[in-house]
């Protein structure tokens, strides 16, 4: 059974990682769910519980980054409200229709969409919707640096 674990353990790791890429998969939960299925599987001796709750801290922070990160980019890069409320209802109607990669499509366009509705010129509007995919590629980074690290501590756990 412990070996059975730790392999199903590795496969979520990986899925988590690739979950950090791929939309609708939530990569970190899932790589911090892998930590927690190893220690179990090891009678809770390879990571404290300190670091369980780092993990899971983390874990929480980075989840939630995913929604921040790209409307706080579209601020940077000169949003109006009606260019970041476009881009969270873009993110909601791509997630839906075209699932997985409608989300960041649809975020960028909304954005995009809510400039020029707001007057703003095509230029303007071009780098709100830059704005959103930077903050989506930030995003994406800490939730794969997250996962990497999670998955480094699983496979030195492993042997």
């Amino acid at each position: 059974m412990t070996i059975a674990l730790i392999i199903i353990g590795l496969l979520i790791a990986l899925a988590g990682v690739a979950g950090c890429i791929v939309p609708l998969i939530p990569g970190p939960p899932l790589s911090f769910l892998a930590l927690i299925i190893i220690s179990y599987a090891k009678n809770w001796e390879p990571f404290s519980a300190t670091f369980l709750i780092i993990m899971a801290v983390f874990t929480l922070a980075v989840t939630i980054s995913d929604y921040v990160v790209p409307v706080r980019g579209a601020k940077k890069y000169g949003a109006s409200k009606l260019g970041v409320w476009g881009s969270i209802i873009g993110m909601l109607v791509g997630l839906l229709f075209f699932p997985p990669w409608g989300m960041l499509l649809g975020a960028i366009v909304g954005a995009l969409s809510g400039e020029l509705l707001a007057g703003k010129k095509s230029k303007k509007a071009l780098r709100a919707g830059w704005g959103v995919f930077m903050g989506n590629m930030v995003a994406m980074g800490l939730k794969l640096a997250l996962s990497g690290i999670m998955l480094f501590f699983y496979v030195k756990e492993m042997f």
